[in-house]
């Protein structure tokens, strides 16, 4: 039973106003004493020739004494509705069991495509700590769109074009070792990388050399080919590896190499259309009507550049996916390159590129640590996972933890409080590394949240013998178990509060907020002791079941596993 919608349709029946303008106007009231819901009567005085207050009361009169309703009570303009916490409790609690993982989807979604377009490292290069940012806020957004009803499309466009790659084949040239590269992909090529900036330094010429090569690359030279296809080969064995670590699936890995033969097509129609001006010598689109500098799709050499790229790439995913978002998770740093090419393809009449979006997301740091890959100043994120993992392990043992599986719980939390720390604040917000934080099993984290999860399946596993399928909720009602109980009930706003904003940090506040409701009703409900009679115990036991489902379902919404015993 979904309450609010039952007091919408009651307002709308004796006030004859819209419906979608009343569900609109009631609002949850600041302070649980004033009750669950409260609906504005201020734009009722016009209609009704009466004062706000008076109106309330007389509402109030003809609204309370429903079954769902226990007093409906007019303050001052407002009308304030208290529910029948017996019936909330058990309607909310039987919903949620019987929804198990589904509970706080909707189809609100119809099957439409979205597109999420994240992480995108470059090939050749590590995958390091920055990388997390957009990996963790992307693979988010692709579970909680799944989640409300979406066909989620997860796109990976890795950085395997440019002239990056250029200078890359010629250190290896100079610099490589094709047997010493082969026991350690990455770490090697990141070796020549850095020491070919080293040297370009001392001799500027090896910049021009370098561009010779992309050249050759770009004319399909044999032997340069198979060694940018050698590199981008390795790098993803590497990044999946990763991946897997991360439980994060793509479906699509095509990068700016798939894109370099759709940009020809890009350049002859914004000319056909009569967008392209000449400024020094590149081809450019004029956006200073829109208070923004050129959108430069040829340089003076006739090169193309990111955004040709990202145009034809657009308009490739219009065509192959008939998408109804296009969202790309990259840094804020790149929120005018967005701005340009989504004002370029609306100049070219594109309609759908108004469902193109960039979602940006602010910078990580780690005190006394810079990330440079051109000076090979890096922090591998396999690395800070495997720290990670193995501090969690060291934890694990010291409190003498009952798990089964070390190995796994401490992967499972470690892992997974690297994740809520990307997504414990709003994504445009930096991070800031602190161990201490993020594996802290009594605050703000991911450990916290896992921990009462595990607490709350231990007491179903001792209950076994209990048949808690039926209960009667009415010996449940109290004030933490209805206060718990209306959070959970608020579980689908979050996923769609998520979902509307792409900011996966109201799931992660939610969930954090749900275990401390939890935890509370645990300390001042006992459960399982023996002064508590059986029918209590059912409907208790039926509230963990509910709530236990439910915060592993948000977790999973935020790429963090759940573990059975702490």
């Amino acid at each position: 039973m979904d309450f609010k919608q039952h007091i919408t349709d009651k307002i709308t029946e004796i006030t004859g106003l819209d419906r979608a303008a009343v569900e609109d106007a009631i609002e949850t009231p600041p302070d649980e004493k004033m009750g669950d819901l409260a609906f504005p009567c201020f734009p009722l005085a016009r209609v009704m020739r009466k004062a706000p207050p008076a109106i309330a009361a007389e509402l109030a009169e003809k609204l309370s004494g429903d079954e769902y309703i226990e007093k409906a009570q007019a303050q001052g303009g407002y009308l304030n509705f208290f529910f029948n916490r017996a019936k909330y409790i058990a309607d909310t609690v039987t919903a949620a069991r019987s929804a198990g993982d589904t509970w706080g989807s909707s189809d609100i979604g119809g099957g439409r495509t979205v597109l999420i377009e994240y992480s995108s490292p470059n090939i050749a290069k590590p995958f390091h700590i920055g990388h997390l940012f957009s990996t963790a806020v992307g693979n988010s957004l692709a579970r909680i769109y799944k989640h409300l009803g979406y066909s989620v499309q997860s796109l990976n466009h890795l950085g395997d074009w440019g002239t990056q790659f250029g200078k890359l084949i010629c250190a290896y040239h100079r610099w490589g070792d094709k047997d010493v590269i082969a026991k350690d992909p990455i770490n090697e090529i990141l070796k020549v990388y850095v020491k070919f900036h080293e040297e370009a330094e001392k001799d500027p010429s090896l910049e021009d050399e370098a561009r010779e090569y992309f050249k050759k690359l770009e004319d399909g030279d044999k032997e340069t080919t198979e060694l940018w296809e050698y590199f981008r080969e390795m790098s993803l064995v590497e990044f999946k590896r990763v991946y897997d670590m991360l439980g994060v699936k793509f479906d699509s890995y095509n990068g700016e190499a798939f894109y370099s033969d759709k940009m020809d097509e890009v350049v002859d129609i914004l000319r056909d259309k009569g967008l392209l001006v000449e400024s020094d010598g590149a081809q450019v689109v004029d956006l200073s009507d829109l208070n923004m500098p050129p959108c430069i799709i040829l340089k003076s050499d006739g090169a193309t550049i990111y955004a040709t790229r990202d145009i034809a790439a657009a308009l490739y995913r219009h065509r192959t996916y008939d998408f109804y978002k296009n969202i790309y998770v990259v840094g804020i740093p790149q929120s005018l390159h967005f701005k340009q090419i989504f004002a370029v393809m609306d100049k070219a009449g594109w309609e759908w590129s108004k469902g193109c979006e960039h979602v940006g997301f602010g910078l990580v740091k780690l005190p006394g640590r810079a990330m440079s890959t051109r000076h090979g100043d890096v922090v591998f994120l396999e690395d800070v996972l495997n720290e990670s993992i193995d501090k969690t392990r060291e934890i694990i043992k010291s409190n003498a933890s009952k798990v089964d599986d070390i190995e796994d719980a401490a992967k499972r939390i470690g892992i997974g409080a690297i994740l809520y720390t990307f997504l414990h604040s709003s994504r445009e917000k930096d991070i800031v590394f602190s161990w201490d934080t993020m594996l802290d099993f009594e605050g703000e984290s991911a450990p916290y949240c896992q921990y009462g999860y595990a607490r709350g399946r231990s007491i179903l596993r001792r209950a076994e013998d209990i048949d808690y399928s039926a209960p009667d909720m009415t010996k449940a009602v109290s004030d933490e178990a209805y206060t718990l109980i209306k959070h959970l009930g608020a579980f689908a706003d979050a996923v769609k509060d998520a979902a509307d904003k792409n900011e996966p940090f109201y799931i992660n506040r939610y969930v954090t907020n749900l275990v401390r409701l939890f935890n509370k009703f645990y300390t001042t409900n006992p459960i399982l002791k023996d002064d508590v009679d059986e029918d209590t115990k059912k409907a208790r036991l039926a509230i963990v079941d509910a709530v236990t489902r439910t915060v592993k379902t948000a977790l999973y919404l935020l790429g963090i596993e759940t573990v059975e015993s702490m």
